[in-house]
């Protein structure tokens, strides 16, 4: 890992925050991690498959793994994640991940109306075509490599090069993490909460802002049906791997040297009491 301003910077940035987790680096690579966690193997169907009437979504959903719940499993563990197209975990995840595109017609149904007589549907928005209207507009890139690697920072080996790093905390923790990326961009609007499933919102999203030149991070965990996968009040902060360096090296710079950052500090230690954390 190339990490310039180092670890012991790092948990340094971390114990301001008051944060006792490290986030996730996210990288994708050709070389399957030696340790972690991986969904089952199943067969990615694909968009022609189901128009053909050939996919088993038996046992698609038998075996259903949630993204953010497979990375909870890991967070507690304290190893990687990782997901490729033979063991994706969910349709939704394997979309957002860029193993699978189109999506498929039911999942646009599931997440809208559902089906009637055969499935009921999320209602997260009011119709198929506002669905697909969605997965045409987040338009998840192509997966450059096999594998899709979620990884603690501080466990990453030499060649393993993030593109995102990932923050799970509690809104005093990410207050802080939202005023230092408009603190080091001088942009009042780099934070961005766009609508969509828990993991397009630490990767898909932060990922298609850096393809189109903008250095935004994304605020997520809003997905009602990950919230059960997350600690309660607990949402994510994805952010591109060179702002967190940034943030790092800077953040002495920032008002989390001040006062008003000890006021939180005394506010995210009550919450660590009231949660057992401490």
């Amino acid at each position: 890992m190339t990490l310039s301003v180092g670890l012991a910077r790092v948990k340094e940035f971390l114990d301001v925050l008051g944060l006792d987790e490290e986030p996730l680096g996210v990288f994708y690579t050709d070389e399957e991690p030696a340790e972690g966690l991986s969904p089952k193997p199943v067969k990615l169907p694909s968009y022609e498959e189901e128009q053909r009437g050939e996919v088993d979504f038996g046992s698609l959903f038998e075996n259903f793994t949630c993204v953010i719940g497979l990375l909870w499993r890991a967070r507690k563990k304290k190893t990687a994640a990782y997901f490729d197209s033979e063991h994706f975990g969910c349709l939704g995840g394997a979309f957002y991940l860029g193993f699978n595109k189109p999506q498929l017609d039911v999942i646009v149904h599931y997440v809208s109306t559902g089906i009637p007589g055969q499935m009921e549907g999320e209602r997260y928005l009011d119709s198929p075509e506002a669905v697909r209207k969605f997965f045409d507009t987040i338009d998840p890139r192509p997966a450059p490599k096999r594998f899709c690697v979620f990884k603690q920072i501080g466990r990453l080996s030499p060649g393993e090069e993030p593109e995102l790093a990932v923050f799970f905390a509690r809104p005093e923790v990410v207050s802080g993490l939202h005023q230092l990326a408009n603190f080091i961009t001088g942009d009042i609007d780099a934070v961005k909460t766009p609508f969509g499933a828990g993991c397009s919102d630490i990767v898909t999203w932060p990922l298609k802002y850096m393809a189109e030149g903008k250095n935004n991070a994304v605020v997520g965990s809003w997905d009602i049906s990950c919230r059960k996968f997350v600690k309660p009040d607990e949402l994510s902060f994805s952010v591109p791997w060179p702002m967190f360096t940034e943030m790092v090296a800077r953040w002495k710079e920032s008002f989390l040297t001040r006062p008003v950052w000890e006021l939180s500090r005394k506010k995210i230690a009550k919450s660590k009491k009231a949660w057992k954390e401490d």
